[in-house]
């Protein structure tokens, strides 16, 4: 399939106007162009793997339940997972951080199945929605300060058309940091600024708050391979941090 005619992005289900518009607003950003000019090399040369897949190689939307209480907010696309396929935390291989993290909200009841291995592969989430800090994969899985916070207005329309959502896990530090610089620009944040650790909650307001800052974030371990393979991150500990989760968003 040629670049020059976008694949339809992998809908779960259609949403409010709001979160209609703010895909579509993701699926054609060109505010980075060393993103925008990676991806589209990486969708050109591909993996060998992969080399009969049309990648998607575009700006990765989030996707979930347009009535969730929870967004849980990722780092970046993969070069040749969510750029390829066009979700996040999709097709990074088996047992990648996609299938981790469905496994998890699988056995939390709001996933119904335990992997994420194809944009078609039927996935559907239930309460969650899944997003990133920064929606274009950037070189070496390294997004400057700078086009995480270029991402911020995409954030920020996704986080305004889930009027349901109470609670964020922040799945790594950056995230974690991203959320906060984008709650900042809404309202104070609590000093000592709140600290990222596997587990950590942060209320960043008091109740009553009609902004971004009206939610709880919830500090968690990304599910790399680099976590997972070496025990840093366990199914025991996801399980552990979605229930509370799901306790804090009621």
């Amino acid at each position: 399939m040629s670049l020059d005619v976008p694949p339809r992005p992998p809908v779960q289900v259609i949403g409010p106007k709001a979160l209609r518009l703010a895909r579509q607003a993701i699926v054609g950003c060109t505010d980075c162009p060393r993103l925008r000019t990676y991806c589209a090399g990486v969708a050109r040369t591909k993996r060998a793997a992969y080399r009969d897949d049309a990648y998607w190689g575009r700006p990765v939307p989030g996707y979930g339940d347009p009535a969730a209480r929870i967004f849980v907010l990722g780092l970046a696309p993969a070069a040749h997972g969510a750029n390829r396929t066009g979700r996040v935390f999709t097709g990074d291989g088996r047992g990648g951080s996609g299938d981790f993290l469905m496994g998890a909200l699988h056995r939390a009841g709001v996933s119904n199945i335990p992997t994420s291995q194809a944009a078609d592969d039927g996935l559907r989430l239930r309460g969650v929605f899944v997003g990133a800090a920064a929606r274009c994969a950037p070189p070496g899985n390294k997004p400057t300060p700078e086009e995480v916070a270029a991402c911020r207005r995409h954030l920020a329309a996704e986080v305004a058309a889930l009027p349901d959502l109470r609670v964020v896990v922040a799945l790594g530090k950056i995230a974690w940091d991203a959320w906060l610089a984008f709650v900042g620009e809404h309202a104070p944040l609590p000093r000592p600024r709140p600290v990222f650790g596997h587990g950590a909650v942060a209320e960043l307001a008091a109740p009553g708050a009609l902004g971004p800052e009206r939610l709880t974030l919830v500090g968690c371990f990304h599910p790399s391979r680099q976590n997972t393979h070496t025990g840093r991150v366990t199914p025991a500990m996801y399980d552990a941090l979605f229930a509370q989760a799901s306790r804090l968003a009621g």
